[in-house]
């Protein structure tokens, strides 16, 4: 949990930095984002239900 704790301020960081700048982020588009959490979730919520099951 403290690695995406340290990942997420470092990313807002770096956000604030490229505002600051005036720089174009070369991150993908939020639709891409919201699409890989969906993943993630996904990836997760197998692990969880096999737990279950167990």
């Amino acid at each position: 949990m403290k690695a995406y704790l340290i990942s997420l301020a470092v990313g807002i960081g770096v956000g604030v930095i490229y505002n600051l700048v005036d720089v174009k982020s070369p991150a993908p588009p939020t639709i891409a984002l919201v699409g890989l959490l969906g993943m993630l979730a996904g990836e997760h919520l197998i692990s969880y239900v096999k737990t279950l099951l167990a």
